[in-house]
């Protein structure tokens, strides 16, 4: 019987690639004056290119900015500071992230979320997508000392919430660090497509979070 389900935070809760975006698209309107020289769609185009689907911080993809565009009159600290104290603003949920959580608190299920990442800044992000409410726990790979996908940060969010593997579901979108890893914390792993991955070994896999509760019920009531 499934008693808790556990969210993976980029790419699963937050549309990170149009949230992302959406921030670079007005970071270069509020540094426009310090480097006019660069056109807005090349800006756009790098960081993404650089930022590696998040996989390369971003100390890194400013640093290679600053390089290839010769953005002389900033600096890649100044970029910096302004990705992590604006980025927030930016954040947009997939489809239907409330009225999942929503189904799934009515279901009296615990939640909650295990993300690699910055402390503060993932929290932010969670903040922001206004779902901190709903959450029983939150691990944040920094703050942890632990990155998925080590088994200890999946167990010792069982642990906080009281529950088994088996009575337990995580959901990502990266076959490796969310769903094989659950899967050998003995999770069940539900995988949100993702168009850079065809084949993942998941027990599940969902186009949208509207599917969840669906999934939850079959399992309480025992349908297939």
């Amino acid at each position: 019987m499934i008693k808790a389900v556990l969210f993976d935070l980029d790419g699963t809760l937050l549309n990170r690639a149009a949230s992302v975006e959406r921030f670079i698209f007005n970071q270069y309107d509020r540094f426009h004056d310090k480097f006019s020289h660069v056109n807005k769609d090349l800006y756009i185009r790098k960081f993404i290119e650089h930022d590696n689907h998040g996989y390369t911080w971003k100390d890194q993809v400013y640093q290679q900015m600053v390089y290839e565009l010769e953005l002389f009159s900033v600096t890649w600290e100044e970029l910096l500071d302004d990705y992590l104290s604006h980025f927030k603003y930016n954040c947009v949920p997939f489809p239907h992230l409330i009225e999942m959580l929503e189904a799934l608190k009515g279901m009296k299920l615990k939640l909650g979320i295990i993300s690699n990442g910055k402390g503060q800044f993932q929290m932010d992000n969670i903040k922001a997508l206004g779902i901190e409410v709903y959450l029983d726990t939150i691990l944040i790979s920094e703050w942890e000392g632990v990155n998925k996908p080590d088994p200890s940060i999946f167990h010792k969010a069982l642990k906080q919430l009281a529950v088994s593997p088996q009575e337990s579901i995580f959901v990502g979108d990266h076959p490796e660090k969310d769903i094989k890893a659950a899967k050998e914390a003995g999770m069940m792993g539900v995988w949100k497509k993702d168009i850079h991955w065809q084949q993942v070994d998941a027990d599940f896999s969902i186009e949208g979070l509207e599917q969840i509760p669906i999934i939850i019920e079959s399992s309480l009531t025992g349908r297939s």
